[in-house]
């Protein structure tokens, strides 16, 4: 009964697909059938521990000069600076009292780290004497459920990702949403920059049968169909592509997105090796690296996966 729901729900989704055709240009399904992820999530090319400080890693970035990782934990005002080969912690920083923060960034000497609240904190100068914290309050808040904070380099702009929609409605909201705080004004952009439907996951679906763990995917999106179920958990920017990839804890997933907001990829994640992603970024040269919350009697890791040959 099951598989008769999906299947019913996936000819649904195509006919409407096939009916607004014209307000879709073919070059999305090209792109997404031309994509090949570059990296194999299940086979990491490096494994770092986390000591118990970082047990609840929330979010990832690297330094300007590449040396160290940058993370910050769920529920601590602190950065932490990351040796990339053994995984230590080289120094870590208090910049605020304690609080939900998800996500981190740094940008030239300037570390950016996002509350579930949407509010950012920038700060200048980390671990010097002059360290200064500047608190940016948005239009999002905690009803939004803020997680996901990417450096966009080329449109010197932070991409934010959100769990939620941050209103009520009657009808339900099958999609999630990622806004823009601009570097240049330091102000939130009001509407969204991206927004990733349900529809349009059932279509990249319907036309990528081929992708890895399909029919799990399927099962995933259509079992329950008055939700979005692809929760950002994580967000970052490839330096070389200018591709999107996000993380959902929920489900055990990876997104991809082209500059455009179409979807490129979509994959289910190997849950003995990331039973709780909620960190993601990469090296200049396209390295990438992932981080998992300690959970189920494992300890929280960072995994590195280089580009595949």
């Amino acid at each position: 009964m099951k598989f008769s729901l999906t299947a019913f729900l996936l000819v649904l989704f195509t006919f409407s697909y096939a009916q607004n055709a014209a307000q879709i240009s073919k070059p999305i399904v090209d792109d997404a059938l031309r994509f090949k992820l570059p990296y194999r999530l299940s086979e990491p090319n490096a494994e770092l521990e986390m000591p118990d400080e970082l047990e609840e890693i929330s979010g990832l970035s690297l330094t300007p000069d590449g040396n160290n990782i940058v993370a910050v934990q769920d529920e601590d005002g602190e950065v932490f600076f990351i040796n990339k080969q053994t995984g230590e912690v080289e120094r870590d920083y208090n910049f605020h009292k304690e609080g939900d923060y998800e996500g981190v960034e740094m940008v030239g000497n300037s570390v950016f780290v996002i509350k579930s609240n949407g509010k950012i904190y920038e700060v200048h100068n980390v671990g010097e004497d002059r360290q200064q914290t500047i608190k940016f309050t948005t239009i999002l808040n905690k009803d939004f459920d803020v997680e996901g904070l990417g450096y966009d380099a080329k449109n010197e702009r932070l991409l934010l990702a959100c769990k939620e929609i941050g209103e009520e409605t009657e009808e339900p909201i099958l999609e999630k949403r990622i806004y823009a705080f601009d570097l240049k004004t330091r102000t939130l952009v009001a509407e969204p920059v991206y927004t990733l439907r349900l529809d349009d996951l059932l279509v990249y679906l319907e036309n990528n049968q081929h992708i890895y763990r399909y029919q799990k995917l399927v099962e995933h999106f259509t079992e329950d169909d008055d939700k979005m179920k692809f929760a950002c958990s994580a967000l970052a920017v490839h330096p070389q592509t200018g591709d999107i990839y996000l993380l959902s804890s929920k489900g055990k997933m990876l997104g991809v997105l082209n500059d455009k907001g179409e979807i490129l990829h979509i994959q289910k994640l190997d849950k003995e090796i990331h039973p709780q992603p909620e960190g993601i970024c990469f090296d200049k040269d396209g390295t990438l690296w992932i981080s998992n919350e300690a959970k189920n009697g494992q300890e929280a890791k960072i995994y590195r996966f280089d580009v595949r040959k």
